[in-house]
């Protein structure tokens, strides 16, 4: 009977059901990756926990930067740019909008933005918080972040950005353009014990991966659920042309 009902169904109906069913299980297999990458990384970051902050510049000299020095602990030290300061739009603490802090700190070896910590922030998109760019050197720990884009609804156009800039998105490349100095990949997190900066919480896995297995979860059920209704629907569809 299921080949009758599928022989019978015209080739858009066919077409349609099968993209449908195709996107579904592709965003469950998408949310089934997105869980292992997070146990990798969890893994990782386990193993870092006991692991003594090494020098910034002598990962740079080994050529260890690659993808997998995400959340590496580290030291820097070296001057911050006084005159550039970032703030991540967006961003919530306790139900609190307000604003992430980024800096450059520059030595003879690199460049890198440093998260000084968060900040509450006004919702009138014509004030900005109250901080003041950090100044002179410093020896600091943290840990390495690849910073992940999000989703926004229109580009930043970083041209028509003035003092503070306030950004949607920490893109080190295009940051390098805008200020005309070359940064590294990646941004800094401060240690949550460093006296300087704001306050301090890092949350490197958002997400935990049994969230993303029971979205996946969700996604196959979804995508079985429009197949039996699809074939339910061409069965009665059918059905009532042979009455």
């Amino acid at each position: 009977m299921l080949r009758q009902t599928i022989g019978a169904v015209s080739w858009p109906w066919l077409l349609f059901t099968l993209l449908v069913f195709a996107v579904l299980i592709k965003l469950g297999l998408w949310q089934l990756g997105r869980a292992e990458e997070k146990e990798v990384r969890l893994e990782k970051m386990s193993e870092f926990s006991g692991q003594q902050h090494v020098r910034l510049e002598n990962l740079l000299s080994k050529k260890l930067m690659s993808v997998e020095q995400n959340d590496w602990p580290v030291s820097i030290s070296g001057s911050f740019v006084p005159d550039v300061l970032f703030l991540l739009d967006n961003q919530m603490d306790n139900g609190q909008y307000g604003n992430r802090v980024f800096q450059i700190l520059e030595s003879n070896e690199y460049r890198v933005l440093v998260n000084l910590g968060w900040v509450p922030a006004s919702r009138d998109r014509k004030t900005l918080p109250d901080v003041e760019p950090i100044q002179g050197f410093h020896q600091l720990k943290g840990n390495i972040r690849v910073i992940e884009k999000g989703i926004v609804l229109a580009q930043q156009e970083y041209s028509t950005l003035t003092m503070p800039y306030r950004i949607q998105q920490v893109e080190p490349e295009k940051l390098s353009t805008l200020i005309g100095k070359p940064l590294l990949p990646f941004a800094i997190y401060l240690d949550k014990n460093e006296a300087i900066g704001y306050k301090k919480y890092w949350q490197p896995i958002v997400m935990p991966p049994e969230k993303h297995r029971g979205y996946a979860f969700q996604w196959f059920s979804l995508a079985t659920a429009w197949m039996c209704l699809m074939v339910w629907a061409a069965y009665k569809h059918n059905k009532k042309k042979a009455e």
